[in-house]
């Protein structure tokens, strides 16, 4: 099935509700059919076989997903932070696209050769009525065909397209969305950008359930709470650094209408959700896990389970506030060990996730699934007796110390425990004697002091002495990406420069 099919029925369904943008001069979804099909004829006559996306989220986003898959054709949103000759390296993949950018990077993408149009002028030529000087052609039916291409963050290496066909993106809608479920009042406040695989997710579910979304393009404590009550937003979605963000904010953080609040992307601080679930005690949390490859949300960790968890006194009750709950409908998850056996409960392992929505497929290289169906997500964890699943970071972060694998995410979240500390990374560092050494970098709140002995005795104090950190330095903020990942190699390459200076 295509997704148009499901702005077919969101026209049929509620057509004159406003479904993007504010609740006044909103574009509702019977334009945005209207928006989609002149995108639609824009891109045909132009003969591209794809449109790159390198601007702020914003309504020229949705209407660029919808035009693009009336057109048959993929969307490449592309991640505007990126260097010069990661951009040119990216488009030199898309010869044959239209773009869409803003001023900045409008050069970028002249100088690779293809038609620009600033989001403006993306919507005001989608404004207008259809005008083509050959036949518009019907709409794809194949749900085979891409529909939108991701590329990686490149946290680790070179950014991969990963390949999101219609299928996998209808099946994740279909699976995790109940259609018109939305009141005509309801909104959602998106705060991601357009080249993470949530913005996607979260244009197709919302518009699917009837609900209107906003997008918030530059984040601060206080225009996020602004927005929310001017708004009445009744849902959200952050990253764990906005949330942090918005609790330590001096900000009145009332936000009357707020219903829901959604997370992931990165580990969530226990301290920053504790916190934030005691300040907003009507608010019903999700934490989501997914990934680009899975097309957005394969675990979740719902409303119930996070209250259920913040009152527990029994450790494996308040320990799931620390996981991403169960998997969702339709989707199979194991745990495997190294030589790719199913483990049991407990034991930690490579998450492996099977169902239509996982697509696992990367341009130029193809599906990366075992002969079962199954994606190795390259993401340690483990699940408890009752299926709840807990992150233990990438595989390729283990610190091997003298032949022990030791997953950074299990002293961070100890480091984290330390109410002195706002934020950490742990790293291994290549030790002559060890193999890896293990060193921290910490960012200390606002107005504290903290010793670094005194956070070692603390690790060892819930740690044995081989997970404590041999060394700790202070930062005054971690390298993240916009969606608040932790870009490790960038740790580990400051700590190494710093230990070669002293």
């Amino acid at each position: 099935m295509n997704v148009t099919m499901l702005l077919d029925m969101a026209i049929d369904g509620f057509g004159d509700r406003v479904v993007i943008g504010r609740r006044e001069g909103g574009i509702t979804a019977a334009r945005l059919g209207e928006m989609a099909e002149a995108g639609a004829a824009v891109i045909r006559e132009s003969g591209a076989d794809s449109v790159v996306y390198l601007a702020v989220n914003g309504p020229a986003f949705p209407v660029a997903l919808f035009a693009a898959a009336r057109a048959g054709v993929p969307l490449v949103p592309v991640n505007y932070r990126l260097g010069v000759q990661q951009l040119q390296s990216l488009l030199a993949h898309h010869p044959r696209a239209i773009g869409i950018a803003d001023e900045a990077q409008a050069p970028i993408l002249r100088g690779a050769g293809l038609a620009v149009s600033t989001p403006e002028q993306w919507l005001a030529r989608c404004a207008g009525p259809v005008v083509s000087s050959g036949e518009i052609l019907p709409d794809p039916d194949g749900d085979d065909a891409p529909a939108v291409v991701i590329y990686t963050s490149g946290t680790t290496s070179a950014p991969k397209g990963v390949l999101l066909r219609h299928e996998n993106l209808t099946s994740y809608v279909f699976g995790s969305v109940e259609f018109g479920s939305a009141e005509s009042t309801d909104a959602a406040l998106i705060s991601v950008p357009p080249y993470h695989i949530a913005a996607v997710a979260n244009t197709i579910t919302s518009l699917y359930s009837g609900r209107r979304t906003l997008v918030l393009e530059r984040f601060t404590p206080a225009q996020w709470l602004q927005l929310a009550r001017e708004e009445q937003i009744t849902n959200a979605l952050v990253v764990p650094t906005m949330l942090a963000r918005i609790v330590e904010s001096g900000e009145d953080k009332s936000v009357p209408s707020l219903r829901s609040l959604a997370y992931g992307g990165a580990p969530m601080p226990a301290a920053v959700i504790e916190r934030a679930l005691r300040m907003w005690p009507e608010v019903g949390f999700v934490n989501a896990y997914g990934l680009t490859e899975t097309s957005s949300t394969v675990a979740v960790l719902g409303p119930e389970d996070h209250r259920q968890a913040l009152e527990a006194d029994e450790p494996a009750m308040r320990a799931r506030l620390s996981s991403v709950g169960r998997a969702v409908p339709g989707i199979d998850l194991e745990i495997r060990d190294e030589n790719g056996a199913v483990v049991g409960p407990g034991v930690t392992g490579s998450i492996h996730v099977r169902g239509e929505q996982v697509s696992a497929e990367y341009a130029g290289i193809g599906r990366m699934v075992d002969d079962q169906g199954f994606f190795n997500t390259r993401d340690q964890g483990h699940v408890d007796e009752a299926g709840y699943l807990y992150i233990g970071g990438r595989v390729d972060d283990t610190i091997i110390r003298g032949a022990e694998n030791i997953a950074p995410a299990e002293i961070e979240e100890v480091i984290l425990r330390h109410p002195a500390v706002l934020d950490t990374a742990v790293v291994g560092v290549p030790d002559d004697e060890w193999g890896h050494r293990i060193e921290a970098a910490v960012v200390v709140r606002a107005g504290m002091q903290l010793d670094p002995e005194e956070l070692r005795t603390f690790v060892r104090g819930v740690l044995r002495s081989s997970k404590t950190p041999e060394r700790i330095v202070y930062w005054d903020e971690l390298p993240r990406t916009e969606t608040g990942k932790l870009v490790r190699r960038h740790v580990l390459e400051r700590i190494v420069a710093d230990d070669i200076a002293v």
